[in-house]
């Protein structure tokens, strides 16, 4: 197989990041430095190593967490901050995040050691739906619902929600004048904090974000800072998403 491929297999990063760690002469075979991405590898004849530490091919992993409020979507945070990597075991920290929730959010995170399919997954061409359960303050109707589909200019380009339902919300004790209200909200793309720009584009501030499914995962089931392995019905439905090039994941 191509060696970007065994790389990303076996964990390593996605295959664009493997094809730059070959290209910068990080990775060998068999004790040779390899810089051509065209190169293959046999599994189980070949000895890999990136950074002088020998590669394998492991078992395929996923797993599904609630992430909590207050962790980051990083291994590692330079100002002390907890990751979500420290609500895993140790055996379960060499997998790789697929995609992000901003500090304040919470929800649906996925992880895995395949970085061919984490990387189909966040790609705009397979539009996989990211559902989102929003408590947000203020006035938010039919108006607000339809700037959202008909789309949000923000500074890197217009943003639309596929989808957008409203439910009046109850207003909380001691809030003054403020009516919170729940928005669930369907997007097909996930750029950087996107929904939270789009709702600030409107004027209307989040209470709390919540990512309720990623494709065909869904959250249920799962407290907040626990995971689980997805099924093996879960992990072929996610292989179908990603294998037909066609928008995947229910709304």
């Amino acid at each position: 197989m191509r060696l970007q491929r065994y790389l990303a297999h076996a964990g390593v990063a996605s295959r664009r990041e493997c094809e730059r760690l070959i290209i910068e002469g990080r990775v060998s075979i068999d004790g040779s430095v390899v810089t051509e991405l065209g190169s293959r590898v046999v599994p189980g004849e070949h000895v890999v190593r990136v950074d002088g530490r020998r590669v394998k091919l492991q078992p395929t992993r996923w797993i599904a967490m609630y992430k909590p409020v207050g962790y980051l979507s990083a291994r590692v945070d330079d100002r002390g901050r907890p990751t979500v990597y420290s609500l895993l075991p140790k055996q379960l920290r060499h997998l790789f995040h697929v995609g992000r929730l901003d500090r304040l959010s919470e929800g649906l995170l996925l992880f895995t050691n395949d970085g061919e399919a984490a990387n189909r997954l966040l790609h705009p061409r397979y539009g996989l739906a990211r559902r989102y359960r929003l408590e947000v303050e203020g006035d938010f109707g039919k108006t607000e619902a339809r700037r959202l589909q008909r789309g949000v200019r923000l500074e890197d380009g217009v943003a639309r929600a596929e989808d957008v339902r409203v439910a009046a919300g109850t207003q909380p004790k001691r809030s003054g004048p403020a009516v919170r209200r729940i928005v669930h909200l369907t997007m097909r793309e996930g750029r950087k904090r996107e929904v939270r720009r789009m709702m600030d584009a409107l004027g209307v501030r989040v209470k709390r974000l919540v990512r309720t499914a990623f494709g065909p995962i869904e959250l249920a089931g799962i407290a907040s800072g626990e995971w689980r392995d997805l099924s093996e019905e879960e992990i072929e439905a996610v292989k179908a998403a990603i294998s037909s090039g066609e928008p995947g994941g229910s709304t």
